[in-house]
């Protein structure tokens, strides 16, 4: 049986704080959940994490844990408890490996047993099991730009864990009712409580935390808070200046283009872009768009007037450039 180095496996210190230690087993989590991860050992790597983090987090299991010397020679292949692990600490084999352990390593089962509850007591002691809360669990959900601006409430179908008849826990795909918040945002965690792995014995499911991200738009490109349009306008448009219909997430607009507006100037709507406390702003740029030549008649007389153009409208566009 080999030792688990618990702290290095989550990449942390023995003196991490319970913070340090639930955001390293997040961070890990992210990276190596099966749903998200492309990782060849994303499933070994994740579940190392969740027996750590299983340690780490109880103050109880982790000052037991840490009575172990891992520079001893039992650190590595042959792990022996030490001599009276069971006395005073409590941690004792109570039922047959259905809980929410089964699936950690042999090292975890010889330290702490299954159900790992009954704390003090002596050989009277109940050998009840005490209710364990069920792991939380991170997926990654995408919604639509349309989704994130108006929120509301959506069903999305997602992998999530579930007990099977034998009590196991395993991943299933389900549909979830999910609030989506006006204004959320690529990176946003929405917390649905008790919607993790089942808790066992009695215990509390854990959590489902869902990570959003925008899918790309056809027309906007999100930037934090705000929102940016390219804006095709014709030439005589951007030269004489008009007023053009825009599209917003809230529907068109009405925008004035400027006389002589060049190619790439940037006009912003004011709390046009993603809802919040402080909304954020559409920012159009615009994008001068040549009318294509038509072939024939038509054609010709297109390229006369831009003929005509050449000769009484010349003047060098590079000129800024020294050329």
């Amino acid at each position: 049986m080999e030792y688990k180095d618990y702290y290095k496996i989550l990449g942390v210190t023995r003196k991490a704080t319970d913070d340090e230690i639930k955001r390293a087993y997040r961070k890990l989590a992210r990276k190596y959940h099966p749903d998200v991860s492309k990782e060849k050992d994303a499933d070994t790597r994740f579940k190392e994490a969740n027996e750590a983090y299983e340690v780490l987090k109880d103050p109880k299991k982790r000052a037991a844990y840490d009575q172990i010397d891992p520079s001893r020679p039992h650190a590595g292949q042959g792990f022996q408890q030490p001599p009276h692990w069971n006395s005073g600490a409590g941690f004792r084999r109570a039922g047959p490996a259905d809980d929410a352990s089964a699936n950690f390593s042999d090292f975890f089962e010889s330290m702490f047993g299954q159900g790992f509850g009954g704390m003090g007591g002596g050989p009277r002691a109940t050998r009840r099991q005490a209710g364990v809360k069920g792991q939380d669990h991170v997926s990654r959900v995408e919604i639509d730009l349309e989704d994130a601006f108006s929120g509301g409430t959506r069903t999305i179908r997602l992998r999530a864990p579930t007990l099977d008849d034998r009590g196991r826990t395993v991943e299933r795909e389900r549909s979830l009712k999910v609030r989506i918040p006006k204004g959320a945002r690529t990176g946003q965690r929405l917390r649905l409580s008790g919607q993790g792995t089942p808790g066992q014995h009695g215990g509390p499911a854990g959590d489902l935390y869902l990570e959003i991200a925008l899918r790309p738009h056809p027309y906007f490109t999100v930037d934090g808070a705000d929102l940016i349009l390219e804006l095709p306008v014709a030439p005589w448009e951007a030269a004489l200046g008009t007023t053009v219909k825009a599209p917003t997430p809230a529907g068109a607009v009405d925008l004035r283009i400027p006389p002589n507006s060049n190619a790439g100037k940037r006009l912003r709507l004011k709390g046009r872009g993603m809802p919040g406390k402080t909304p954020g702003n559409l920012y159009v740029s615009l994008v001068i768009t040549l009318p294509s030549t038509s072939e024939g008649e038509a054609g010709e007389k297109q390229r006369a007037l831009y003929e005509q153009m050449a000769e009484e409208m010349a003047f060098n566009p590079r000129a800024r450039l020294g050329v």
